[in-house]
């Protein structure tokens, strides 16, 4: 399970040399690239933080598409409470490691004592290897210059969709995806950076509060 762990840690900590680049191809320091993932820990909230900020747009419209994202994380802690046990300081902790991967990890297991070693080793093991990968990232872009001298600047919205195409298997889960475009584009001419891209995270909100699920 360790060995399982770790291999999860190194596979996704990687991608935080992705989120380190482009967060500093889109204005943000290496400091402040770091702090995102260090406060923030979990990829699509950050990666829309930085696509939607990098493209101009207001902190509110950054923090709301990345709140967005990220509440399917509060569903894991109620689901992990019973558990993990944990109370004080140790609660924040665990808050703070409740990603997608230690999640699943620490449900995959067939005891709760194997679960909490799962979901602490899996969510700490992400947790360093992601802001290690992060600072290369924005280090070795800083170096860059320009980013548009190397296309760079297109990186954003490739990442975005790259996180979003696994998600597009479903026919509903593909009917929702165009509809918030569609939203999106609409809106676009009136709104200030950013608020379209919120505004089309609320179509997901709106179709799937029926059953009480995201698509």
């Amino acid at each position: 399970m360790l060995r399982n762990s770790i291999a999860v840690a190194l596979a996704v900590g990687a991608y935080g040399l992705s989120f380190g680049a482009l967060a500093v191809t889109n204005g943000f320091s290496v400091v402040q690239a770091l702090a995102v993932s260090t406060l923030t820990f979990t990829g699509g909230s950050q990666f829309a933080l930085v696509s939607v900020l990098g493209s101009g747009g207001g902190l509110a419209a950054g923090v709301g598409a990345a709140w967005l994202l990220s509440v399917r994380n509060a569903a894991y802690g109620m689901r992990l409470a019973p558990v993990l046990r944990v109370s004080g300081p140790r609660r924040l902790l665990a808050a703070q490691l409740t990603v997608d991967e230690s999640t699943a990890m620490a449900l995959a297991q067939p005891d709760n004592r194997t679960s909490r070693l799962a979901f602490w080793s899996t969510g700490a093991g992400i947790f360093v290897a992601w802001n290690i990968a992060t600072l290369a990232g924005a280090v070795g872009a800083s170096l860059l210059g320009d980013p548009a001298t190397y296309g760079l600047d297109a990186a954003v919205p490739a990442a975005l969709l790259a996180l979003v195409w696994p998600q597009l298997r479903r026919k509903s889960a593909r009917s929702t995806a165009a509809a918030a475009a569609i939203v999106a584009l609409l809106l676009t001419p009136f709104l200030a950076a950013g608020w379209p891209v919120l505004m089309a995270g609320m179509v997901a909100v709106v179709v799937a509060w029926p059953d009480r699920e995201l698509p």
